[in-house]
């Protein structure tokens, strides 16, 4: 039986570890790539859809492009002190810059191609360009190529690699100096708790990591998985998580041209019925349209669970409602094999710090527990217990940022996440950890009273599943909660018994503001406590928006950047004549936002 130690140390922390040791792992991510077109040639490693078809790349192919790419790109002036910046959606492209980089020791950063979308501000991408200085870019397009030099007329830039090539011989020569310390990415974090910073991630973190996932999933180890997968590689949970596992496994990675967004899903169901996967990852948003899509075709849902071994939630917290969906669909279409799982981790673990395994699994409300090599403190913190990691999958620091770097580690090493959990059985680690949300995210009421936003928000998205998509919370020094409501435009046309329906258009539904009423009541009764119990709400008529930063890359809402977008919601909240636009407790009456 999988077993977990847990420290107590002086002051309240609590440590807890796998007593599992972690395995052997090589000592680059690209001795995955030599090794696999080694024994492997003829697989394809990657797949995108091209005019309608789908082109392909082989391992073989692959391995003689990143050399010869690698080698340009030392010849280029790139180096460890110059990094390789990329621009773009997820493309063949922007794998082969990508590897190419790592295989001669060049630092790569992928940022959101969202931040050289033509309605944002080049305020952020000029930052992120002048916190990286990096030799040259590599721009997914010439759209985001113009956005690049509008934010800095200075940067080199490349929109087709295929050109470029040098001595492969140099590009093995330095790639036989890479190691475990050598920087493999710099990855920036989403800000939603302030400015940017440059994630220094390492080959030994990444190489760890996938080490940590074959031991807890060892459904996937070695067999060559086939994953349709969206998520996009300027996050860990694509780039690092969901990328890597295919590479390492001598996997199959079909590009998925679609999104979790109405309409833009259409073609994610059409290629996860041309290609089943083996794994598949997504978060919250993706699941809601994915459930919604099982169960109106049976048909599909026995193909999706065909093959399927692995089906793993992160980037926020799954409703309970919703989970115990997917893991009904999973036993009603798939084998009783499915590993339905969730995972926890950060930019600066790698990502998975913990998950969901061994023969004892934990409990499917919590987290998880630590994946071996992984130590979790729970360190006091306002009442509340900040989990803090130590292990190889931990980043060093941030790139050319010493106070930063500073201030995210204790005394023993531990980097300091930010994120609060519990265990959910003080006398059994294994039953696993509950997630508790974002520290920086929780306010105090003017009575001094904390609120969980990240608990407060779950309950209430829980409560209002499938209607509400997700809420965010206001009352920082007020005296009661309020809460503006994102809800599911498909759900309320549904209700509404209409084909479609504006977002303008669904407050004036009376039945969707009903179901809404009822949820919030249902939350009110068994949250009545002034730091849960809500006191107004506010339909939103406008989706969240990428480009504006309210929805991180990996599909969660940004609360704090939300509450400055949406302000004047805000102050419709709380203003004294709001009348019909808000609802109140206990009448619960909502009219149009």
């Amino acid at each position: 039986m999988n077993g977990f130690s847990v420290r107590r140390e002086p002051g309240g922390s609590r440590v807890i570890a796998s007593e599992v040791p972690l395995g052997a792992y090589p000592a680059t991510v690209c001795e995955d790539l030599v090794a696999w077109a080694a024994r492997e040639p003829d697989a394809v490693f990657l797949a995108e859809r091209s005019g309608g078809a789908w082109r392909g790349l082989t391992y073989g192919e692959a391995l003689l492009r990143v050399r010869s790419l690698g080698a340009w790109l030392r010849s280029s002036g790139a180096s460890a002190e110059a990094p390789l910046g990329v621009i773009s959606e997820n493309s063949i492209d922007h794998a082969l810059c990508m590897l190419a980089a790592l295989y001669v020791g060049i630092p790569v950063a992928p940022i959101s191609a969202g931040y050289a979308a033509p309605e944002s501000s080049t305020d952020r991408l000029r930052g992120m360009l002048d916190a990286l200085a990096p030799s040259l870019v590599f721009a997914g397009d010439t759209k985001i190529a113009a956005r690049i030099s509008a934010a800095d007329d200075g940067v080199r830039i490349v929109t087709d690699p295929a050109p470029l090539a040098g001595e492969a011989s140099l590009a093995d020569e330095a790639f036989s100096r890479v190691d475990g310390d050598t920087i493999a990415k710099i990855m920036f974090t989403s800000g939603s708790t302030g400015k940017p910073k440059g994630v220094i991630t390492t080959n030994r973190m990444l190489c760890a990591n996938q080490a940590m996932i074959a031991m807890v999933w060892p459904e996937i180890d070695g067999a060559r998985p086939v994953a349709v997968d969206w998520l996009p590689w300027s996050h860990c949970f694509g780039g690092n998580h969901n990328f890597g596992i295919v590479l390492h496994n001598g996997g199959t990675l079909y590009i998925d041209e679609g999104r979790p967004a109405p309409g833009a899903f259409n073609a994610t169901l059409r290629n996860l019925a041309e290609f089943p996967p083996a794994v598949f990852f997504s978060v919250p948003r993706g699941y809601v349209l994915l459930v919604e899509a099982l169960h109106a075709d049976a048909a599909f849902a026995a193909t999706f669970f065909s093959r399927l071994r692995v089906i793993c939630n992160a980037g926020a917290s799954l409703p309970d409602a919703l989970r115990r969906d997917i893991i009904a669909l999973a036993k009603t279409y798939g084998t009783s094999s499915v590993r339905v799982t969730s995972s926890w981790g950060t930019t600066e673990t790698a990502p998975l710090a913990t998950t969901s395994w061994g023969t004892h699994e934990p409990d499917v409300d919590t987290i998880g527990t630590p994946a071996p090599g992984v130590e979790i403190k729970l360190a006091p913190s306002d009442g509340r217990a900040e989990i803090r990691v130590r292990g190889p999958n931990v980043t060093p620091g941030y790139w050319r940022n010493v106070a930063a770097t500073r201030d995210a580690f204790d005394a023993e090493g531990f980097y300091k996440t930010g994120d609060a959990a519990e265990l959910k059985d003080e006398s059994d680690a294994a039953r696993g950890l509950l997630f508790g949300g974002r520290l920086a995210e929780n306010f105090k009421l003017s009575s001094g009273t904390w609120v969980n936003v990240g608990a407060l928000r779950l309950s209430l998205v829980e409560r209002g599943a499938p209607l509400i998509e997700d809420v965010v919370v206001a009352g920082h020094d007020r005296d009661e909660i309020a809460v503006l409501i994102f809800v599911s435009r498909a759900h309320a046309a549904r209700l509404a018994g209409a084909s479609e329906i504006g977002y303008a258009e669904i407050p004036r539904q009376a039945i969707v503001r009903d179901r809404i009423a009822e949820a919030l009541g249902r939350h009110n009764a068994s949250a009545p406590s002034s730091s849960t119990r809500v006191a107004r709400a506010l339909i939103l008529t406008e989706p969240p928006s990428r480009e504006a930063g309210e929805i991180t890359d990996k599909g969660s809402i940004n609360q704090r950047r939300a509450l400055e977008l949406r302000a004047l919601a805000v102050q419709t909240l709380y203003a004294e004549d709001s009348g019909s636009e808000v609802v109140t407790a206990p009448a619960l009456r909502m009219a149009k936002a």
